[in-house]
């Protein structure tokens, strides 16, 4: 049986891994990899045991740092891993650091690379995101796209070999785990009520690395008419603390509750009324649940969710977020914005056919 390697490390790829991991072990022998690099044990551990994601063959505990340190140990860990297992295949989600640092390691061990969520672009390289995706993609074997936008940024950079068109594999993680999440909670846990709230998260460093942004948001959301109910990130309550103004959080419409479990987040997207982020994962989720999304950022690599009206992005200093959303018209909701929900059992018949012409050769 044909071994994969899988490495993954932070909350959105724990999502993505879960139908993926499924849909894989019927097929091959995965080897699971994390590297740790969120340690919070509510924003990680407890992904693998709600999601029924098998526990890690490998857990590198990595943990925070600076990019370069970070993606360097995990270098070298991951170099480590993939020299014992010797494996037939590295599988890598998404953009963060532990994308980057498995695609690096498996590239230069000349072991094949499958990108999944390939092909995003938010044409910002401040971001280190943009960073990771882009290199991650020029040296994959095959590249598993989400959007027919993704497939055209790839063909623009000169990538078309082993590119699919698959649909979002959390797209077919929403579906699954919607269903799993009405039967554990009820909007009364939350003390909230159907379509009466927004959902807020608020972690990306562009926003809590910027102390202008960041007063400008919590400014923002104490303006909305509605109860704001905020699971706050460690980040985003750090650096409130650091700088002196974690009064915003007192805002009288401001419900904080500490960080939330996938599931819950699931379940609390499908009642919102409206949803504010800054997270490239809960603007898709918003899209899903069929609920307006506004996202604090100058540019997302969803650029699908904009153009169809459902996403919009504010500048939380230049622009009136409470009048904005205000504002908002429903619009044409396209079913199939992100495939049918069977990106995952798309992307094993791919890497089936792949190790059939690797045969042939």
């Amino acid at each position: 049986m044909r071994k994969i390697v899988t490495i993954v490390g932070a909350r959105p790829q724990f999502i993505k891994v879960a139908p993926v991991s499924r849909e894989l072990r019927k097929v091959y022998r995965e080897i699971l990899v994390n590297t740790g690099q969120h340690y919070d044990y509510k924003m990680s551990g407890i992904f693998f045991e709600e999601l029924n994601i098998p526990k890690p063959d490998y857990d590198l505990g990595v943990g925070s740092a600076s990019h370069g340190k970070q993606t360097g140990e995990m270098l070298t860990k991951i170099e480590e891993v993939l020299l014992q297992e010797k494996p037939d295949a590295v599988l890598v989600y998404g953009d963060t650091n532990s994308t980057l640092a498995g695609a690096l390691a498996a590239s230069k061990l000349h072991i094949p690379l499958f990108h999944v969520e390939a092909g995003l672009r938010s044409f910002n390289k401040r971001m280190p995101e943009e960073i990771n995706r882009i290199l991650t993609d020029h040296v994959s074997e095959i590249l598993f796209a989400p959007t027919e936008t993704a497939i055209q940024n790839l063909k623009n950079e000169g990538i078309t070999k082993n590119v699919f068109h698959v649909g979002d594999v959390m797209y077919d993680a929403f579906v699954y785990y919607s269903q799993m999440a009405a039967e554990q909670y009820e909007l009364n846990d939350f003390g909230v009520e159907e379509k009466q709230y927004i959902l807020a998260t608020i972690h990306r460093a562009e926003n809590t690395d910027d102390l202008n942004r960041l007063k400008a948001i919590f400014e923002s959301l104490a303006k909305l008419n509605e109860t704001v109910l905020l699971p706050l990130h460690p980040r985003t309550e750090n650096k409130l603390k650091e700088a002196g103004i974690e009064s915003v959080l007192q805002a009288t419409n401001l419900k904080v509750i500490p960080p939330i479990s996938y599931l819950e987040m699931v379940f609390l997207e499908n009642h919102a009324k409206a949803i504010v982020t800054d997270s490239g994962g809960v603007q898709k989720e918003a899209y899903f649940a069929k609920v307006p999304c506004f996202t604090l950022r100058d540019q997302t690599e969803w650029v699908e969710t904009v153009e169809v009206g459902w996403n919009r992005l504010v500048n939380p200093i230049e622009e009136n977020l409470a009048q904005i959303v205000g504002a908002w018209q429903p619009t044409t909701y396209n079913e199939h914005l992100y495939g049918n929900g069977d990106a995952s059992s798309q992307i094993v018949n791919h890497i089936h056919l792949f190790f059939d012409e690797e045969r042939g050769r």
